[in-house]
């Protein structure tokens, strides 16, 4: 069965023949997954009134553990933003009541972000949406095949994820 991507692929090796456009066969097709998944991503969260960065932040407090909280150094590597971006984005979720600010014990200087029950409820849920459009949308490849898909693609993310280390 042909999709786009066999189509693109078609086009340039008969416009140039001379490149080896195999690389694509895979990139080409991750690419296109990943804008897809960004849209569905985008459309779970927006039904619990999240953007996807909210998300991001809300989830990382989240996974943090009891009592849902973390330093905003740790937020900036957990969602890999900017300390300006990281400061406008708690501001923005404390206004909304997702998150509160509370000094460090450990350091009478910093603060600690932490996740409120509202918060906690809204990642909570957008969560559980988010699985069941992914469970859907990965409904006709069998578990073996999605492990094994999973062990390819950690093959290709992890050397970035070790660029960030």
């Amino acid at each position: 069965m042909e999709d786009e991507v066999d189509r693109l692929l078609e086009a340039w090796r008969r416009e140039r023949p001379d490149l080896d456009v195999s690389p694509m066969e895979v990139l080409s097709r991750v690419s296109r997954l990943a804008r897809h998944l960004d849209r569905a991503r985008s459309q779970a969260f927006e039904t619990h009134g999240l953007e996807s960065w909210e998300f991001d932040v809300l989830a990382a407090l989240r996974r943090a553990g009891s009592p849902y909280q973390l330093s905003p150094g740790k937020l900036l590597k957990e969602t890999l933003v900017t300390s300006g971006t990281m400061t406008n984005r708690v501001d923005r979720l404390t206004a909304r009541g997702l998150v509160e600010r509370l000094p460090d014990p450990a350091d009478r200087r910093g603060v600690l972000v932490q996740l409120t029950d509202a918060g906690r409820d809204a990642v909570d849920a957008a969560m559980a949406d988010l699985l069941a459009h992914e469970r859907a949308l990965l409904g006709s490849i069998s578990a073996r095949d999605q492990t094994r898909i999973a062990q390819i693609l950690r093959e290709l993310v992890r050397p970035f994820d070790l660029e960030k280390h």
